[in-house]
């Protein structure tokens, strides 16, 4: 498809029989990265921009990053294509967490550990692995045909990002948006480090509800005479670092001891109990304990109550064992007692001190049981990294102002700067960062970009973008000491959209690049990257990282629930590949990505894509057994025939679709307009019409539109196309930056209405002939009384196709013969075809009917079991669903006997 018009036919290579993509996929990738393909010199084009989300450097392809590497692929082959200077920005992040832990876990295999070393020792180990082994995740993309610009792959680590990292820390700090503060964290005891929310994973683990007797202090008694308050929890042991017990403020049992003092009863200690509407008077008792040190709630209800963070109590040290707080209440059997054994020894101590509340139960005969505990299932907050229990812990952390940060996003959000697609995930944005809270981006890590704030012997904190900068402020005679933290690896992600293109640098990539296009995301990380990319982007340039936000679902197994390791249910794209090629699997990730929705694997359908990448393989094989190659224009040959005037029309028509589902980010959509015309209209039809009879004509329209389906087919299946596109003749340039289709010709609805009126009549008369057990090739007679004068000269001109395709051996334009007929429509005829003789009319109503009666009987039980509220509700979601797929199929079933009957008369 070129400009160019040679004097002599490009010249084909001969396919192979059989369509192999293992081969192909590597040879071609390979091709276009060392050809420097994937961002060809387009210096005045119109700039394209997408940065991918950098995947940890430990990490490898699960099916997620299928499914978002696949859709960005798509979207930057499609823009290259049109011609724009497209750019896929590539990298990975240094992933703080993960690779410490990676490289510890080595040097353990080898008896080391990494106290042996100084951190910078350590950290050249950090070094010395990603050198080795990071990266793995990026070779593995390129085995899913992602073009991205490899020749600028980034690395948040890079001096250069580095350097971005800490002008922003510094420039925050100085704008007062970044400061140092006592709050609760997640905190891994593992690994000895604060954690996001996004590495903390909740489980459902089996544990107990102990309920305990407070007493109120100084002889003061409720309402009712109770000297004591009945508090509940699943964590006895924070007991030890309890500062209040709160009620609702509305709650009449406790109103008159509101302010009054309640005594601890293993520290002694005394604290209020204070009104708060955190206490649910209908939940318990109605009273709650606080721990303000080791609870989220209780630290905001502690603040609410006027108790600084700095003097709430913290009785656990960074592993999590009890240590001796500010008061020194916590008596000394508890000091250095791990967590969950100090759990123990509070209740047996409650226990002992007669402040117990023990858990009555009844069996069958009504007698009573008397237990500690009641028994519960508790949400139990786990690091994903260390995999042990998080503890909220209080701790001097670095917090970035997210509040005033979020302002702007928002409001680009509000007036349209920034499109969130689907815009459903408009409301879940606002609810977030209406909500925001301070962010902490310090972690207690050796691996990572250090804090660059030292602490002087003077008290005072220096922040500075060296430490000559910081010495220069401290001034003489003051000694200083680096934070030893590093940075949250989400703050220095946030950075991703500008940091790459060379900021704090005004280069001209930074100048053309920024704003990017498009952002294509996970729905999951929308608040840990998407929205601080929002925040940082326009507090840095001025202007939002992106104009257009997608964020696209899960994929989840086949039965719809969530895959998990611990499942067994994970499924390996990488294998899918091995199996069935790279492209089948990007075709079903696009065809199955519908805006708002979860994706459910299906291999089987995945299966049926590289059956599709072998159907065009066939057809392309066919086109050049019958003198078909590479078409020598952009526009479309001048076509007579009205089949080659319909298949144009058809190009025309598809394409208009398919831009049309790219601009709305419609990816199944897309992908399902272009995989109909290539099986349906080409494939089935274009080719059984044209068989036969290869003119000149009809070589040049058919070598044209197949060079339109692989141009257009190109992004979705990057591997197949690109073959077909070298092996059907000698062109100029590869596939991948060929020109997006420019038919200049419109759609002929003469020539469309002929054609459609002919596939209507042989779709319809063999659906007609399966139905009733007729034999495909049956060659019947067929009458149409009065035909119009439109369907008279389609008839005319059409009769060797017909013939052909239709297997009626002549149309006669009188009325049928009497006696048994079926009827088949096509645009506005009324076919009659006689069927006396042709088929046993007695026998075949006979087995309809039998057929009929089966196929109602299963879908009337079907539909019993789907009506009853019992099956639908507690049956398995998998077994319902199978339910109603079954019935579905049993009434189309009855359906088509009963029009099948129909026909028989």
């Amino acid at each position: 498809m070129t400009d160019q018009n040679p004097a002599t036919e490009p010249a084909a290579t001969e396919l192979p029989k059989t369509f192999e993509p293992a081969e192909m996929e590597a040879r071609w990738y390979a091709h276009w990265e060392s050809t420097g393909q994937f961002r060809p010199e387009r210096p005045d084009a119109q700039p394209f921009t997408i940065v991918n989300p950098p995947p940890n450097v430990t990490g490898n392809l699960h099916i997620g990053h299928a499914l978002d590497n696949t859709l960005q692929d798509i979207v930057i082959r499609y823009e290259r294509l049109r011609g724009k200077d497209a750019l896929w920005v590539v990298g990975t992040d240094h992933a703080g967490i993960a690779t410490q832990m990676v490289v510890e876990r080595q040097m353990e295999a080898k008896q080391d550990k990494r106290t042996n070393y100084s951190r910078e020792g350590f950290v050249e180990k950090v070094w010395e692995w990603k050198a080795e082994s990071g990266g793995q995740i990026t070779r593995q993309l390129r085995r899913l045909g992602c073009s991205m610009d490899w020749s600028r792959e980034q690395f948040t680590m890079d001096p250069h990002f580095t350097r971005a990292v800490v002008k922003v820390f510094v420039d925050l700090y100085n704008q007062g948006l970044i400061y140092r503060d006592k709050r609760l964290v997640n905190w891994d005891p593992k690994l000895k480090t604060a954690i996001s929310d996004l590495e903390v994973e909740t489980q459902e683990l089996k544990g107990s509800f102990w309920h305990f007797r407070y007493p109120l202090a100084d002889g003061v008694t409720l309402d009712n005479g109770q000297d004591f308050i009945e508090v509940a929890t699943t964590r006895p042991e924070t007991m030890l670092a309890d500062m209040a017990v709160a009620v609702h403020p509305t709650d009449e049992r406790y109103a008159s001891v509101i302010g009054k003092d309640i005594l601890q009863p293993i520290t002694g200690r005394r604290f209020k109990v204070v009104a708060d509407e955190h206490a649910d008077p209908e939940l318990g008792s109605g009273a709650v304990k606080i721990t303000p040190g080791h609870d989220f709630n209780d630290f905001e209800v502690g603040k609410r109550a006027g108790i600084e963070p700095r003097d709430m109590l913290n009785m656990f040290d960074a592993e999590a064992n009890v240590v001796q707080v500010a008061d020194n209440l916590i008596p000394a059997e508890f000091v250095g007692m791990e967590r969950f054994e100090a759990r123990k020894l509070v209740v047996r101590r409650m226990k002992e001190l007669g402040f117990l509340i023990p858990h009555i139960t009844k069996d069958k005969e009504g007698n009573e049981a008397e237990h500690d505990a009641e028994p519960r299932t508790i949400q139990t907050p786990f690091g994903d990294r260390g995999g042990v229990v998080i503890e909220p812990w209080l701790t001097d952390q670095w917090y970035v102002d997210a509040e005033k940060l979020a302002a702007a996003p928002m409001e680009a959000v509000r007036s349209g700067a920034i499109e969130i697609v689907p815009k459903t995930w408009e409301k879940t944005f606002f609810n977030w960062m209406e909500n925001i809270q301070p962010w902490c981006v310090s972690r207690q890590l050796w691996w990572g970009h250090r804090i660059p704030a030292w602490y002087g012997s003077d008290g005072k904190c220096y922040v500075a973008e060296s430490e000559d900068e910081a010495r220069a402020q401290a001034g003489e005679g003051i000694t200083l000491e680096r934070d030893p933290d590093v940075l949250d690896t989400w703050f220095s992600s946030a950075l991703w959209p500008f940091a790459t293109l060379g900021w704090p640098d005004q280069t001209d990539l930074l100048k053309k690049h920024y704003p990017n296009d498009l952002l294509i995301s996970g729905f999951d990380i929308l608040f840990f990257w998407d929205a601080r990319m929002a925040m940082q982007g326009i507090h840095f340039m001025n202007e939002v990282p992106w104009k257009r936000l997608y964020l696209h679902g899960l994929v989840r197994a086949a039965d719809g629930s969530k895959m998990s390791k611990s499942k067994g249910n994970v499924v390996d794209p990488l294998i899918l590949v091995d199996q069935y090629g790279a492209d089948a699997l990007r075709f079903f990730m696009a065809a199955m990505e519908s805006q708002g929705r979860d994706i459910k694997m299906d291999e089987r359908r995945v299966e049926g894509y590289r059956n599709f990448a072998t159907k065009l393989w066939n057809a392309a094989r066919f086109c050049q057994s019958n003198g078909i190659g590479a078409s020598q224009s952009l526009a479309a040959p001048t076509a007579t025939s009205a089949v080659n005037k319909w298949i144009v029309g058809e190009v025309v028509e598809t394409l208009a679709e398919l831009d049309k589902a790219m601009a709305d980010l419609r990816f199944d959509a897309a992908a399902n307009i272009i995989y109909h015309f290539v099986w349906d209209q080409f494939c089935d039809w274009y080719i059984e019409l044209v068989k036969g009879n290869f003119d000149a004509e009809t070589k040049a329209v058919a070598g044209w539109v197949l060079d339109q389906i692989l141009v257009m087919l190109h992004p979705f299946m990057p591997f197949v196309t690109e073959e077909l596109w070298s092996k059907m003749g000698t062109r100029p340039y590869d596939l991948i930056v060929a020109k997006w289709p420019q038919p200049d010709a419109g759609v002929d609805a003469a020539a469309k209405r002929e054609v459609e009126w002919l596939i209507a009549l042989v779709s319809n008369l063999r659906t007609a002939k399966n139905e009733l057990g007729i034999a495909p090739g049956a060659k019947l007679d067929a009458y149409l009384p009065e035909p119009s004068a439109a369907t008279r000269a389609i008839i005319d001109a059409n009769t060797g196709a017909i013939d052909r395709l239709a297997r009626l051996s002549s149309i006669h334009f009188e009325a049928a013969p009497a006696g048994a007929a079926m009827q088949v429509g096509a645009g506005d005829a009324n076919i009659v075809i006689p069927l006396e003789g042709v088929i046993d009319i007695a026998a075949e109503k006979a087995r309809l009917e039998k057929a009929l009666a089966t196929a109602e009987k299963e879908a009337r039980s079907l539909e019993g079991r789907l009506s009853n509220p019992k099956f639908v509700e507690k049956a398995k979601p998998e077994a319902v669903e199978k339910a109603r797929a079954d019935h579905a199929a049993h009434a189309a079933e009855a359906d088509r006997l009963r029009a099948a009957l129909a026909r028989l008369g």
